[in-house]
């Protein structure tokens, strides 16, 4: 889903800050989900990363920049143990070592999207960047070594690497991923497009979010970040919007009416509840925004950019 829309807005604009875009390769495992995107300076692969040879293939073509977006998301993870390594480590292995294996000075600017879960409770009130790694699920364990396979990729010189920790991105358009974060998107969207959703943790949740919008800002900016702002830490948490379930459902309220929230139905799943236990809902994320990184002002925001981007601007009357 960012994939798109990056792709689309980089395709749209042609620059990335003051330089123009050649051309723009976008690379997906699967060809339903690979972006299309109609322009002249745009082709589609459909490549698995995790393969052999594949990021090597890619490499080829000496990206300027390279934004690694690919990976099995949380749910899905924890559920199948040997896909999730298989992909968000081996996968992020075997790109690092092809821009290495290319030597001669290349040296792309690549931009990693990691996640909020790598961290693991006990959390202080506030969560700041160097607060230590210690994920308690496969899928933030895999990425913070990502993080670090990154950071020191970068440290040797094989290649200009940056970590964006995403907030969970909400509210995501579509259908529900496997993501066991995917509720805090359903909550929102099904409403307001006059379906029913099911809430399976309490409102007294909170959480760290971002709309794709923003997302999408954030990988843009952190193409251009300076290196010697960066300095030897190349991984920080992005900005967010901090709110509980019973917060989230108050905007829904005040933007779609009760109606609208009167579609949201409660049914506890302990094992998604333990996920989320140990997943952070605050940050102190001033260096990030003291490097120009922007997020949503509030969660009414993030609902309005998704009914901006999605619904085109018009809010659906719900009646019960």
């Amino acid at each position: 889903m960012l994939g798109r829309k990056l792709a689309a807005r980089l395709a749209t604009d042609r620059r990335l800050a003051d330089a123009p875009v050649a051309q723009l390769i976008l690379v997906d495992a699967n060809e339903s989900e690979c972006p299309t995107v109609e322009a002249p300076q745009v082709e589609g692969i459909v490549a698995d990363l995790s393969e052999p040879d594949t990021a090597a293939d890619l490499v080829s073509h000496r990206p300027d920049v390279i934004f690694h977006l690919a990976a099995i998301v949380s749910g899905e993870a924890e559920t199948d143990f040997e896909r999730g390594y298989r992909v968000n480590v081996d996968g992020t292995r075997l790109l690092l070592d092809a821009v290495r294996a290319v030597g001669s000075g290349y040296c792309p600017r690549i931009i990693f999207a990691s996640s909020i879960a790598v961290f693991g409770s006990p959390f202080p009130p506030v969560i700041s960047d160097d607060h230590r790694l210690t994920p308690l699920t496969s899928y933030g364990t895999q990425k913070a070594i990502a993080e670090l396979l990154l950071s020191d990729y970068t440290r040797r010189g094989f290649l200009d690497g940056i970590g964006i920790r995403l907030p969970t991105i909400c509210v995501r358009p579509g259908r529900p991923n496997l993501a066991a974060s995917g509720f805090f998107s359903s909550i929102i969207r099904e409403p307001l497009n006059g379906e029913a959703a099911v809430l399976p943790v309490p409102d007294s949740v909170r959480h760290w979010h971002a709309s794709p919008r923003a997302a999408v800002g954030f990988l843009l900016h952190a193409a251009t970040v300076d290196d010697d702002r960066l300095g030897t830490h190349r991984c920080l948490t992005m900005p967010g919007v901090s709110v509980t379930v019973a917060g989230q459902i108050e905007s829904l309220r005040r933007i779609a009416g009760d109606g609208a929230v009167g579609l949201i139905r409660r049914e506890p799943d302990e094992s998604v509840m333990q996920i989320v236990a140990g997943w952070p809902g605050s940050f102190d994320t001033r260096r990030a925004t003291a490097l120009g990184f922007r997020a949503d002002a509030d969660f009414d925001e993030i609902i309005q950019v998704h009914v901006e981007d999605e619904l085109g601007g018009v809010i659906p009357l719900v009646i019960r």
